[in-house]
């Protein structure tokens, strides 16, 4: 029988909680339960109290509880509730799990999701689900629904969003408990998209795969990149196609998909092999129009679809994104290339397209030639970035890199 582990603070919500778990088994699935309130423990029966949770963090529960500190106590019990689910989990225990919150149950429960790796059914029933969720979703695979209602008592509309919520986790339970081992032990590139690049990525994807490899590709939209990077750092990709860098155009200039300022270290810190070029460096992101600072109200823009609105990057932009890419592709540990179609970086920066510009082009261009060391191999193609031979030459490049004996002299599988 599929187990569901329900983790929240169920000294606030204990009915709520206790109608959850009662419409869990009654969809078929075992539950365990996770309280990581402060203040009690429900008047039912819980598997983990709160003073398990505390412990499992390092802390004793009269102490916090005493201390009067809701942000403190909010973290220390988001860590041993992670600690807990790491724990079964890693015990065979996990085939989904299931929370319920506001601003602070949201912070805590997520928290303790994120700590599970990623297949692991995880949902969130929040009042904050419907607003931006970036800050407890990450790079997870975390699937919240949204409450309507504040999660106090069980009424007839949250009664049906709850049961609604149990029907939902106690499906994707029975089925992660019932899934199989397709006997897929391909090496996993990671490769990146966006709109604009996206016949690049499928004509690399394509030759990839035919040459023996699987390719997980991530729109590079600011979770993208980071949920790639997250992957390497677990050890699941072991070779990087990053067509797609727009992110880092996005941390330079002020875009809403930018993915950090770490974005484009993991893979040289980890020495993985990589073939990286400019895709969609032409262009800033933004929500609606609305939204663009007032600096960019002299560029070109173009509304890609009604939730996003581009603009062009200038000269300067370009070689400050340039400067940035150098000193990440420089300090690489491992084999890089770099790949630069010289008749445009993205399907709007192609000839005849809204952001041909070959001046702003030409600035990167150059700054890339005087700023990538003498490790970095600088491939440049008389072509645009969609072009077949592109994408073919870049999959190639990546194919020797990953079949380079490593030091222990052992080849790579694939």
């Amino acid at each position: 029988m599929a187990t569901v582990i329900l983790v929240g603070t169920l000294d606030s919500k204990g009915s709520e909680y206790g109608f959850l778990r009662d419409q869990i088994k009654r969809a078929g699935c075992a539950t365990i339960l996770v309280n990581a309130g402060v203040l009690a423990d429900p008047e039912y029966n819980v598997d983990y109290g709160r003073a398990d949770v505390a412990a499992a963090a390092g802390e004793e529960i009269e102490d916090l509880a005493a201390a009067g500190d809701r942000g403190r106590a909010v973290a220390v019990q988001a860590e041993g509730a992670a600690e807990i689910l790491s724990r079964l989990h890693r015990e065979g225990w996990v085939d989904g799990v299931i929370g319920l919150g506001g601003s602070g149950g949201t912070s805590l429960v997520s928290k303790a999701m994120r700590r599970l790796p990623l297949g692991v059914p995880k949902l969130l029933v929040s009042t904050l689900a419907s607003g931006d969720t970036s800050e407890y979703v990450d790079t997870s695979d975390i699937v919240m629904m949204p409450s309507i209602v504040d999660i106090a008592g069980i009424n007839a509309l949250s009664a049906q969003i709850l049961s609604n919520a149990a029907g939902a986790i106690a499906g994707m339970a029975r089925s992660y408990e019932g899934r199989y081992d397709d006997g897929d032990l391909r090496p996993l590139i990671g490769a990146t998209q966006y709109g604009t690049t996206t016949p690049c990525v499928d004509a690399g994807r394509d030759y990839l795969e035919k040459a023996g490899y699987g390719v997980l590709v991530f729109h590079a939209t600011g979770p993208g990149g980071r949920s790639m990077e997250s992957l390497m750092a677990s050890g699941h990709i072991v070779g990087v196609l990053d067509i797609t860098t727009t992110e880092l155009i996005d941390e330079v200039a002020g875009g809403t998909t930018t993915a950090g300022p770490e974005r484009l270290d993991m893979a040289g810190s980890l020495g993985l092999p990589q073939v990286v070029s400019v895709g969609a460096s032409d262009q800033i992101t933004f929500r609606p129009p609305s939204a663009m600072p007032e600096r960019f109200s002299d560029r070109v823009v173009y509304r890609h679809n009604p939730n996003i609105t581009l603009a062009r990057s200038s000269p300067e932009e370009m070689r400050e994104y340039g400067r940035l890419f150098c000193e990440k592709m420089n300090r690489a540990k491992g084999p890089v290339s770099v790949f630069v179609p010289l008749r445009g970086f993205s399907e709007y920066g192609a000839a005849g397209g809204v952001f041909h510009d070959p001046e702003s082009d030409q600035a990167l261009i150059e700054t890339l030639r005087t700023g990538l060391g003498e490790g970095v191999e600088l491939v440049e193609m008389d072509c645009e970035i969609n072009a077949p031979e592109f994408a073919t030459a870049m999959a190639q490049r990546l194919i020797e890199f990953m079949s380079v004996p490593t030091d222990g002299g052992e080849e790579p599988a694939g």
